[in-house]
């Protein structure tokens, strides 16, 4: 189904508002400060902040993600997909008062929408990041604290792996999955997990010094019960197919134009089908690098800053449709002296196809003509994505996207002619 632009962004808008506003009424005191508080629905008249201060913090927010393909991949048009997140930490320490108790985190996640990508584009990687999923879930249950010092922390329960492995802060200024916030080959190529689907598992931090953190893992792989309607707060554990463990080195350069860079390996024990062959592989693995730098910074306004980010990573040969993952991109922050909460953002990224991937697809044609197309194919598709980011108040961001991706039907033996893309992202914190 295909809506006019102009209509599906005013519901976006119009739809986010009314679901963050009803539960909080007491709100409306607030209103006066509604363009400088740092949450759309303000202190709750102070409530907010003294049940902080006993120990519980209540979260929410909404993000939409409307695109409109304007030329090639399948055909023209416009979807609309959207996330409401609501989560509540509880600081034991503060709520039993003890020292060193921990915290416990719930999180629940709800997506609607349909995909630009699935509908218009017919690409690999998905145009809107919130798009997967669509059903309301338990997103995490999970109980944090340190362990015998403040550098060494663990943290266990019914959790999301992606969100606290393999990412970067920066890619969360991108529109496209292909940059938002882990490479593709990851969950392409093994069971490991990204938002919002959860995983029972375990986590390990130690920080070594200011510079370096270790931190390893070990999440349950479950592909079939984790991905079900029914299972959406069941926390299942059956179903299990075996384990995956990431390890994880984050070095942290702390100088003026100061940077961070995760090395990263993962070990699934799982068995899985080999493409194209008729054996199974005995385990998946994957390794990837990611680089956040700043190569430029103002001396007289440290805040405004240019940034350089590259991901690369590769998985399994013999089981990943998605061999080896590659970006590199820019994102200036503070662009103009009366915009310090802004940002351009540009990135490219490749996918490359596992070369077995091809070989299927060239050996399931019917005709002569279909073997020369797939053939006559890219060996991966391409994005490019462009975007502002508007903080037009503390809780409300705009991000106009342009999008343009190259050989879009790489990854499913499809010729489409390159896609150029355009959409609007609106993020609100409640």
């Amino acid at each position: 189904m295909s809506l006019p632009l102009r209509a599906v962004l005013a519901g976006s808008l119009c739809s986010g508002l009314s679901l963050c506003l009803l539960p909080l009424p007491c709100a409306l005191a607030d209103t006066a400060h509604l363009m400088t508080q740092p949450t759309l629905t303000g202190n709750w008249g102070g409530q907010r902040q003294r049940l902080e201060d006993q120990g519980i913090k209540l979260t929410g927010d909404y993000t939409s993600e409307t695109i409109s393909n304007l030329h090639g991949g399948i055909k023209r048009g416009t979807r609309y997909a959207q996330q409401i997140r609501l989560g509540a930490q509880f600081d034991l320490s503060k709520l039993l008062d003890t020292p060193d108790a921990g915290r416990v985190q719930v999180l629940l996640n709800d997506r609607r929408g349909h995909s630009a990508t699935e509908d218009l584009i017919g690409n690999r990687m998905s145009a809107q990041e919130v798009y997967g999923g669509e059903y309301t879930r338990l997103t995490e249950l999970s109980y944090q604290r340190t362990l015998f010092s403040p550098d060494l922390s663990t943290k266990l329960g019914y959790m999301v792996m992606g969100t606290d492995f393999g990412g970067m802060p920066i890619l969360a200024n991108f529109v496209s999955a292909g940059f938002c916030a882990h490479p593709l080959t990851m969950s392409s190529g093994s069971g490991w997990g990204n938002y919002p689907t959860a995983h029972w598992g375990g986590e390990l931090r130690y920080d070594v010094n200011p510079s370096l953190t270790l931190q390893t893992a070990l999440f349950q792989v479950n592909p079939g019960y984790n991905a079900r309607v029914s299972k959406a707060f069941a926390m299942p554990s059956n179903g299990t197919t075996g384990a995956i463990l990431p390890l994880e080195a984050i070095i942290n350069n702390r100088a003026f134009l100061n940077g961070q860079y995760k090395v990263g390996w993962y070990y699934d024990t799982s068995d899985y089908a080999k493409i194209g062959g008729t054996g199974k592989s005995s385990s998946r693995t994957g390794a990837y690098l990611l680089v956040d730098q700043a190569i430029w910074r103002d001396e007289q306004d440290p805040a405004s800053v240019l940034r350089l980010f590259g991901q690369a990573a590769t998985s399994n040969a013999a089981t990943s449709p998605m061999r080896r993952w590659y970006s590199l991109g820019l994102v200036k922050q503070k662009p103009f002296a009366s915009r310090p909460q802004d940002s351009i953002s540009f990135g490219y990224g490749r996918a490359v196809i596992n070369p077995r991937t091809r070989g299927v697809q060239e050996a399931a044609v019917a005709y002569p003509d279909d073997t020369a197309v797939i053939t006559g194919l890219d060996s991966g598709e391409q994005v490019l994505e462009l975007n502002y980011g508007a903080q037009v108040t503390p809780w409300l961001l705009l991000r106009p996207d342009v999008q343009y991706y190259i050989e879009p039907g790489a990854f499913f033996g499809k010729q489409r002619g390159n896609a150029l893309a355009a959409g609007l992202q609106v993020k609100m914190t409640f």
